[in-house]
């Protein structure tokens, strides 16, 4: 392995590029599996781990490096929910596939059917005795850790999933992510009684170095989902899974569940800057997990995707050409590129800066300055329309326009294609790192995998 360009912008790459470390390889032992992690990079299809292996490969050298997820591919998974949705899951339905190990129709949190309440492997985690622990970057009531967590017939019933975290027993010991809007309303403060019931509570990262690892945890750090991580210094998925393993260590054991939630909410805005941002927390978390399963190698990983989102091409329009050194000197989000270029004018100089001193052609501006004019004619159209009208359309965002028209910009630049801005019904990867990992190899449907995991647990 070559040592990793030291030019990639995205701060806190210097803590070490996953393409590059040595692997630190498990001990292959039958040691007992006393603690199961199950990480969860919703939305993360095939095509993004390779994009990612191309992002952080070091241009200087002739080969392209293996990324840590290389290190540790096993096999694929099937996705598809029960047949009542057809062949594309939501992130609700693959949670609970992966969670409980049954099927069952988009948007339903760990329940059947018929609204029937399936045990999680979490819940089953806790009955064996050992703590358990889940860690986000979304809200912390979102599909996914909701689907570990507890039970609901609609994934968006936000401030009901919320409750039931604390009416129908608490099940976890840690809990960081998003999320006080809808733990801190009007009409209850869920933060309080989480307080009475003996749990620490931080809300800032400053303060994950600083709890009392004999206590339970509470950690929300944002109003409803974590900031995107190349807006975030870098990502702070793998500083609350290292506060997360301190609080959940004990010799009874512990599951832990990690979602990379963000790598499909850039994918759904078709937003590939964002989407590597997240891979490389992502893959920043996996080397340390890496590391510490060769310290505790009674300990077992498993990543995999619930689907993949935004039908990612590397390579688009027939060009044979993907190119991601843009992406290399990105130092903030698109997203916030094009809330900054609401106050600006739209000429190439300001563009430019915004988007890493790239080059930007008359075409450019004249697309961005498009998008902008329109999205402002909408809205003053809407805006004048009567408060009845206005209630059956949605409101025009110049904000999400210019977004859209940066991406495009970095699409065409890096040769980049999307088929949607859903889902898709591909199979995803399966990664695993311990001395279990051989039960995870082969093609596998999302309900094996979540039949593994039980059986570790009660191993």
């Amino acid at each position: 392995m070559k040592k990793f360009i030291p030019a990639l912008a995205i701060a806190s790459l210097t803590l070490g590029c996953a393409a590059t470390q040595e692997p630190s390889q498990a001990p292959k032992t039958s040691t007992k599996v006393n603690n199961v992690i199950m990480i969860v990079a919703d939305g993360m299809g095939p095509a993004f781990t390779s994009a990612y292996r191309y992002y952080a490969d070091d241009p200087i050298t002739i080969n392209v490096e293996q990324t840590v997820f290389d290190r540790h591919l096993v096999g694929m998974s099937s996705t598809y929910p029960d047949h009542v949705s057809g062949r594309v899951t939501d992130s609700a339905a693959g949670a609970t596939a992966l969670a409980t190990g049954e099927k069952t129709y988009n948007g339903a949190i760990s329940v059947d059917g018929e609204k029937k309440h399936i045990e999680t492997v979490l819940q089953r985690a806790k009955k064996h005795g050992k703590k358990t622990g889940v860690v986000v970057t979304s809200q912390v009531n979102h599909a996914t850790p909701a689907a570990y967590i507890t039970h609901n017939e609609s994934r968006r019933n936000y401030n009901e999933i919320a409750d039931s975290y604390i009416d129908n027993d608490i099940q976890f010991d840690v809990l960081l992510g998003g999320g006080w809007q809808y733990f801190i309303r009007e009409d209850r403060n869920l933060v309080t009684e989480f307080k009475n019931a003996g749990f620490e509570y931080i809300d800032s990262f400053q303060q994950l170095t600083q709890t009392n690892t004999d206590n339970k945890l509470l950690g929300l750090f944002a109003d409803v989902g974590l900031p995107p991580a190349i807006d975030n210094s870098g990502g702070k998925l793998l500083d609350m899974t290292k506060t997360a393993l301190k609080h959940l260590e004990n010799p009874q054991g512990f599951f832990m569940l990690i979602e990379a939630s963000q790598v499909d909410w850039a994918a759904h805005s078709n937003d590939i800057n964002s989407a590597m941002a997240e891979m490389h927390d992502l893959a920043k978390t996996l080397t340390f997990l890496e590391q510490y399963v060769a310290k505790h190698p009674d300990t077992q990983v498993v990543l995999t995707a619930d689907h993949s989102t935004g039908g990612l091409t590397l390579a688009a329009k027939g060009e044979y050409r993907w190119s991601p050194e843009l992406l290399r000197k990105m130092k903030s989000s698109t997203y916030a590129a094009a809330e900054k270029l609401l106050t600006m004018e739209v000429n190439q100089a300001n563009i430019a800066e915004l988007l890493a001193n790239t080059e930007i052609s008359k075409d450019d501006v004249a697309a961005l300055a498009k998008a902008k004019q329109n999205a402002e004619r909408k809205l003053k159209t809407y805006e004048a329309l009567s408060t009845e009208q206005q209630k059956e359309q949605r409101k025009p965002n110049v904000h999400f326009a210019l977004y859209k028209a940066l991406n495009k910009i970095i699409d065409n630049k890096t040769n980049t294609g999307w088929t949607t801005s859903g889902h898709t019904a591909i199979d995803v990867p399966v990664f695993a790192i311990g001395n279990q990992s051989d039960l995870l190899r082969g093609l596998q449907d999302n309900t094996d995998i979540a039949n593994t995991v039980f059986s570790l647990v009660e191993k």
